[in-house]
């Protein structure tokens, strides 16, 4: 799928720039200076939406076509979670690059659909290697294999487009797995092992409560004998 965004150049501070309709943002990479933009909040929300950190971008300023881009970051605001600033990464497209691409779960394990079980996953991407015109946006984990709870999604399992290459992690680290459902029994032992830590807990508490009274009455004592003394 192709991309495309529109921006222009800014002169200001991004923060002089930012309203509720325009973004602040940055161009940078490949050798090139930087160049400071501002873009269109609606569109680049819902270009971000669909095309994440892993998609390529073809980014105009002003009207001209300056290249692919990848969005290398977005800050967000603490209070409304809006992106209030964006930088772009301008790709050499002779060059390989290295980003991280999303994990897609697909299918469903049978194992789980019979049992009532649990599908545990551990990642939620990668990091490869790619030239740009190989990038993906995202790559699926088919969990239809796991048929059994001993059988287990590695990353060295993964069904990789053309041209990818994973760096990290290690191919040996787990992505998904089949979990067995919680027994009612274990729920129960589960409730035990609480009450008994809340009772511990308590005890615990009373104990350094009386503690700390022992040791005031014995700091305050010494007060009360020499006021015994001088009677």
């Amino acid at each position: 799928m192709t991309y495309t965004l529109n921006a222009t150049k800014r002169t200001e501070k991004g923060e002089k720039t930012r309203t509720a309709i325009s973004l602040p943002g940055v161009v940078y990479g490949a050798g090139k200076e930087a160049v400071s933009v501002s873009l269109n909040q609606g569109e680049f929300a819902k270009l971000y939406k669909e095309a994440g950190e892993a998609s390529l971008i073809d980014l105009s300023v002003d009207g001209k076509n300056i290249g692919k881009v990848l969005v290398q970051d977005a800050q967000y605001d603490p209070v409304s979670d809006k992106v209030i600033h964006v930088d772009f990464r301008t790709i050499d497209m002779s060059k390989k690059l290295y980003t991280k691409v999303e994990l897609r779960y697909v299918g469903e394990s049978p194992i789980v659909k019979s049992t009532g079980g649990t599908l545990v996953t551990t990642l939620s991407e990668v990091e490869v290697e790619c030239l740009p015109n190989d990038l993906v946006s995202h790559i699926d984990v088919d969990v239809s294999v796991l048929k059994s709870f001993e059988d287990v999604i590695k990353v060295k399992d993964l069904v990789l487009p053309s041209g990818i290459t994973v760096l990290s992690p290690h191919g040996e680290a787990l992505i998904a797995k089949a979990q067995p459902a919680i027994t009612e029994e274990e729920v129960k032992a589960m409730e035990e092992a609480a009450k008994s830590a809340d009772v511990s807990k308590i005890e615990m508490v009373e104990k350094k409560k009386k503690e700390e009274e022992g040791a005031e009455e014995g700091a305050t004592a010494p007060a009360e004998e020499k006021k015994e003394e001088k009677k």
